[in-house]
């Protein structure tokens, strides 16, 4: 008798456990989404502080109005260079950075870079390819950038390309590789796709949008 009420016990006890361990683990991921867009937030209201200070008293009183004033100043100032300013722009960038040897490779390689990361971009980094990196037996996710000119390196021997590989969190940074062609193989993903695996650390399945198990 007190061995099947011991055994009862225990089955009551795996199964309370069980369906605690469901609760959490289905409300985890809803408890780190809402807490990186909370801390996100209160980075956002840190750093327009001086804005919110700058502010006259009539609009301080509006809740969040920082926000709401810095994006409306973002976007009048993106119409206004576009209209009066882009050439000027131009010009700085020829004239200025682009006679100031370390400043220009600098600021050329990222402004190239984000640009190519960039929605709107349709050219770079199209073709997503999976090649052996760091070292044969480990793949990475890269993209193919270009093909690499034979006289501009000699010493390679058949068809080598130019690949990019995003790391993890931040895909801004990464590494640049000249890989033979042969050992870069396409696969079927969109930049979107592939990007959201690399940041999420492939957490986030391709084609899903669900986490993998």
């Amino acid at each position: 008798m007190s061995q099947t009420f011991s055994t009862h016990i225990k089955i009551f006890l795996n199964r309370c456990k069980s369906v605690f361990m469901h609760g959490f683990f289905t409300l985890l991921p809803i408890a780190i989404t809402f807490g990186i867009i909370r801390f996100a937030f209160r980075l956002i209201k840190t750093t327009l502080a001086p804005v919110y200070n700058l502010e006259p008293a009539w609009l301080t009183k509006i809740p969040h109005s920082e926000i709401f004033l810095t994006i409306i100043v973002i976007f009048i100032l993106g119409i206004f260079f576009d209209i009066f300013l882009l050439n000027v722009l131009h010009a700085i960038e020829n004239k200025i950075l682009n006679r100031i040897p370390l400043l220009r490779q600098v600021y050329f390689g990222v402004k190239q870079l984000v640009a190519a990361l960039s929605p709107q971009d349709k050219v770079s980094f199209t073709t997503v390819i999976m090649v052996e990196f760091p070292r044969p037996g480990i793949y990475s996710l890269g993209f193919l950038t270009n093909e690499i000119i034979p006289e501009n390196f000699p010493t390679l021997q058949g068809k080598h390309v130019s690949v990019f590989i995003p790391t993890t969190p931040n895909p801004t940074t990464g590494f640049y590789i000249i890989a033979p062609a042969t050992s870069c193989h396409p696969i079927n993903l969109t930049r979107q796709e592939a990007m959201t695996l690399i940041i999420s650390g492939g957490i986030i399945q391709p084609q899903s949008g669900e986490t993998s198990k």
